[in-house]
């Protein structure tokens, strides 16, 4: 799970909450509206439809905090809420994202079947000569970092909503595996492939622009 550096721990933001002291509210909201906003997007049609899921998820949270039982990070218990508030809104919205089954956008190979040995090969499976991905070096220009930043963005924003939710909980909020099975109700297995999807097409694009 992924740092809040400037939030206090737990103990503390449920006690304040609680108390209803408003800059604790706002320092949560602030450190966390991002990335909720980012998540509800993948279930919802629209951005106005995402920033109202949103609110609403906050409302439930200050309505619900006194029944937070700390079985699990705050944070998660938020995130929850979300999840399921927009969710709701994506049935009425006709726009299910059925995590618990898997799509033919999941299927087929993730990597160029061409980029491995053929089978009857020496080493059937291995990479073929000149087709390992290189490893890349951390750009060292400004301008190139940020047009790293602005394609690896892109690239994320452009994944099939399933993919993008779970590379978004895991890679970029922190979550372990077993936190995403159980705040998006799949299966481990399901987990994974949809992980490794996604950052298989990620990667193929960065390798795109390096290989340039």
């Amino acid at each position: 799970m992924g740092h809040d550096g400037a939030l206090p721990a737990d103990d503390v933001l449920v006690a304040e909450l609680r108390a209803g002291v408003d800059a604790t509210f706002a320092q949560v909201v602030d450190a966390w509206s991002g990335s909720m906003l980012r998540l509800a997007r993948s279930f919802v049609s629209t951005d106005a439809s995402a920033e109202e899921v949103v609110q609403e998820a906050w409302l439930a949270v200050v309505r619900g905090v006194d029944r937070f039982e700390g079985r699990s990070s705050l944070k998660t218990w938020v995130y929850r809420i979300l999840v399921n508030t927009a969710k709701k809104r994506g049935i009425k919205e006709h726009r299910t994202v059925p995590f618990a089954t898997l799509l033919p956008e999941d299927e087929g190979p993730a990597v160029d079947p061409g980029r491995f040995r053929p089978p009857g090969d020496r080493y059937p499976g291995h990479w073929a000569i000149g087709a390992k991905p290189r490893p890349w070096s951390e750009p060292e220009d400004a301008v190139e970092r940020a047009e790293v930043a602005r394609l690896l963005a892109a690239a994320v924003s452009a994944l099939p909503d399933r993919h993008r939710t779970v590379l978004t909980l895991r890679d970029i909020e922190g979550y372990s595996a077993d936190e995403v099975c159980a705040l998006l109700d799949i299966s481990a297995g399901n987990q994974r492939v949809l992980l490794h999807r996604a950052r298989s097409t990620v990667r193929a694009r960065l390798e795109q622009y390096f290989q340039r």
